[in-house]
Formats: C-alpha cells, structure tokens, sequence
C-alpha cells in the first residue's frame, strides 16, 4: 500500500508548492481535484485535455517528486434536480474520465448525487425512512429514474476508457452504505464501485472494518480515504447521528471530522488496513484533512505518522511457519 493525500487541504499552495508539501511529508501519492466540490486548484482540464505537451510536463513533475496522482476527483452532484448543477456536473466527471484516461490515473472519484423526489421537485430530497409512504415513493423514483439510468451511462464511459469510478458513501447522497453502493453496481455495471471513506461509516453506525469486508468480497473497493471521526455518546443522545447542527458547532454535534487517530484509536485503523489488504485492496490510502481542532499541518502530520505505524507496505510472501502460501 502506498499513502497518499487529497490535495485541496493545500488549495491554497501553488502546484509546484503542493508538490513539495506532499513530498516533505514523505508522502507517495497524491489525489488531486478536477472540478465540483474540490476544484482546480492544481490542474486546470481544459488545458491538460487539449495539449499531450502539458500532460507530459504535469505528469514529469509528479514523478519528479517520488510521487504518482491515485485518483482525480471532481465530487458534485450529477443528478441533481437543478439542470444547471446536474449539466455541469456531468459535464466536469466526463471530462475528468477522459482526463484519467489520458493521463493513466486508474480511479475517478465523484458522489452519487441526489434528485429530487419526483418529476416536479427543484430541490433536492434524501429520503432516509420507509414511512410515511411518500418517501418510499420518492426513493423509488430516484433510484429507478434518476440513479441507476444515470450511471448506466457513466459506467460504459467509464468502462471504455478503462477507468473505474469510485463513489464515496457519504450522507445526503443516494449512495451512501455498502448496500446502495452494490445496489448500484449490481444495476450499473462493475466500473461503478466506491471510494470508502471511513469517516462517513462510523457516524451512521456502521463498522467500517465490516464494511471492507462487505465490498471487498464484491470487488468493490476502487479507492480508500483516511478520515476520522469522533462520536460524543451526550450530545448523540440529545440530536441523534443525523445531527442538522452546522459543521462548527463543536461543543454540541453528535460527531466531528478528526484526523487519523483522534477519533478512534490507532487499533482501529490496523485492522481496517489488515482488513483492505486481506480483501485484496493494496494501493493507495488518501488523507483526507478536515479537522476543525488541527490546523493543517499539525493534522497532517499526526495522520502522516499515525499512519505510517499502521500501513502494510511488503508484499507477505509464504507462510514460512507452515510452508505454505497465503
């Protein structure tokens, strides 16, 4: 495995500037944003899509600095019910798939995205109960005439430029479990798989170690995020896990974003490593930074060391206490 990090925590650094800062945290790989949620801070598509001259001089810098890009993410929302967002979004993770394609980057990691509840609806709807009957309504016509239509296309995209997509699980979007992602691949097709971000598990109750296993066995771990989050038991009691609080409400959210350790303990994150390696998931873990505690460099680092401590690197070999092979 290989550790890496997703770079619009440095949208504020030049490219060359990012470069260094990955490079300085002994870091060997990078996942950069493409357009939507993370922007283009360090690749400009447009650019890299029209000259094979500025993909080659992108590309050599990378590897100048020990580094290979794991995945170009561009998360928005590509089923919204607004058609501008959903034309743009669309517009952004097709351009982003060639982009890959081109560039050689294996991964494209975007959100479900989430339609409104009916034909008519202009905003969106995340219907998270069966009753009242209404919201099963709405989640069937989102799934069977937004979702699964949408990425049907996006998965032959995908497939012929010999990419996969990695979905992240995350709240408020229709693809937001194990279920709904191999919901959704099952419908779809098998370039559609997940981006895991532990982070966005742990607040909706799920193990993420269980969870590994589950889309592991399925083939589905495409890319894996590095977040961690912290769950305060009280303030769960008092707003439960769908807490509407805003992000700064620290003293008062059921659960916070933290970096890799300060949320749960470092055995919890050698067992989801074993548990990737084990379920055949051997490349590349991408930090994810949003810890309202830490500035950006003290998060980073602790995760970067947190990390390091945990991550299996060599290939296991023979079972040599037995003679045998795993």
């Amino acid at each position: 495995m290989k550790l890496g990090v997703f770079t619009p925590v440095f949208n504020a650094l030049s490219f060359d500037d990012m470069l260094d800062k990955a490079q300085s945290l002994g870091l060997q790989a990078i996942e950069i944003g493409a357009g939507g949620n993370p922007g283009t801070a360090h690749l400009d598509p447009d650019a890299l899509l029209a000259s094979a001259d500025k993909r080659h001089e992108y590309l050599a810098k990378v590897e100048a600095h020990g580094l290979t890009i794991s995945a170009l993410s561009c998360h928005n929302n590509p089923i919204s019910p607004l058609p501008a967002v959903a034309k743009q979004a669309d517009e952004t993770l097709r351009k982003t798939i060639k982009l890959a394609e081109l560039m050689n980057v294996p991964v494209v990691n975007e959100f479900s995205g989430v339609s409104g509840g009916n034909e008519t609806d202009t905003q969106v709807n995340w219907p998270t109960i069966a009753w009242p009957t209404e919201y099963r309504d709405s989640y069937e016509f989102q799934w069977e005439k937004r979702l699964i239509p949408y990425w049907k296309g996006i998965n032959d995209v995908a497939t012929a430029a010999g990419i996969k997509i990695g979905i992240e699980l995350h709240g408020g979007f229709l693809c937001h479990t194990p279920y709904t992602m191999l919901k959704l691949r099952d419908a779809t097709g098998s370039a559609i798989g997940c981006n895991l971000d532990p982070s966005h598990m742990w607040w909706q109750g799920i193990d993420p170690v269980a969870a590994i296993k589950i889309l592991g066995a399925a083939g589905a771990l495409h890319h894996f995020h590095a977040k961690d989050t912290y769950l305060d038991q009280d303030n769960i009691n008092m707003h439960g896990l769908t807490d509407m609080q805003p992000y700064e409400s620290l003293k008062t959210r059921a659960w916070t974003f933290r970096t890799v350790g300060y949320g749960h303990g470092l055995k919890d994150w050698r067992d989801m490593i074993s548990a990737l390696r084990l379920y055949g998931y051997d490349y590349v873990v991408s930090i994810e930074h949003e810890d309202p505690l830490m500035s950006v460099d003290e998060g980073l680092h602790r995760a970067v060391a947190n990390l390091k401590s945990c991550l299996i690197e060599e290939t296991p070999g023979a079972t040599w206490w037995t003679g045998d092979t795993i």
